[in-house]
């Protein structure tokens, strides 16, 4: 168990490169592209090969080594339109995410739900360029090459385009908002932050927060229902209670 500075945190057996947490299920992946689900405090093996996967209102989404698009439709991954690198289901039932030239893009829910195999999905280009982007159901952020982070204003569950980026101040290699839209980073140090100060009348919250852990380094962080899913530096799958 670790003792950090507002959290409590439990090591889970397995090692995993990659996760995350949405609508009550958790979804990873290891170096090897195997991919697993948190179920009944174990994690269970699920068919395929994934280096990156999603969960969330709009299901269970994830991209191949090849940056090709899948969605898991009735307990088998089908293969979807487009090409991506990192693939995020958090919004209000629109999937979103980058390619491999940072171009970000996004899937409305009209499309995103009956989304099956061979669907020609209408994928909307979002102006600007970001490696890593995350929605929750009233907000979405994302970081950029130089790690810096930017809000984008006017996201809507009809549209998720929205209208403008807002940078704001810090820098961070990754980041996720939760579904009910906390934020966490990892910056490239290895360092955990928080958002402090998000609200309905603030969404892009006022400071932030670093989660000191002594002795460990963080490289992938995800959230849901009140519980912080970490990776660190060596694999290791941490969940510590908000």
């Amino acid at each position: 168990m670790y003792q950090l500075s507002d959290l409590i945190c439990d090591k889970k057996s397995g090692s995993l490169k990659q996760i995350d947490a949405g609508n009550g299920q958790v979804y990873g992946v290891n170096d090897e592209g195997a991919i697993y689900t948190w179920n009944v405090n174990q994690w269970v093996q699920v068919p395929g090969s994934l280096t990156h996967v999603t969960v969330g209102p709009a299901g269970v989404w994830g991209v191949n080594s090849q940056n090709v698009i899948h969605k898991l439709v009735a307990g088998s991954w089908a293969q979807m339109s487009g090409f991506l690198n990192q693939i995020d289901a958090g919004g209000p039932q629109f999937v979103s995410g980058t390619n491999k030239s940072d171009d970000v893009v996004c899937l409305n829910r009209n499309a995103a739900i009956p989304a099956k195999e061979g669907s020609a999905l209408p994928w909307i280009n979002i102006p600007g360029k970001l490696k890593y982007y995350s929605c929750g159901t009233k907000s979405c952020w994302g970081v950029n090459s130089d790690d810096d982070i930017y809000f984008r204003t006017d996201v809507v569950t009809d549209s998720c385009v929205g209208t403008q980026w807002q940078q704001i101040t810090g820098k961070l290699s990754m980041i996720e908002v939760s579904t009910e839209d906390s934020v966490y980073g990892v910056n490239s140090a290895g360092e955990l932050y928080k958002r402090d100060g998000i609200s309905c009348d603030n969404p892009t919250g006022t400071t932030w927060k670093k989660v000191a852990i002594q002795g460990v380094l963080v490289k992938h962080v995800s959230l849901d229902l009140g519980t912080v899913w970490l990776i660190t530096k060596d694999g290791s799958i941490l969940t510590c209670g908000q």
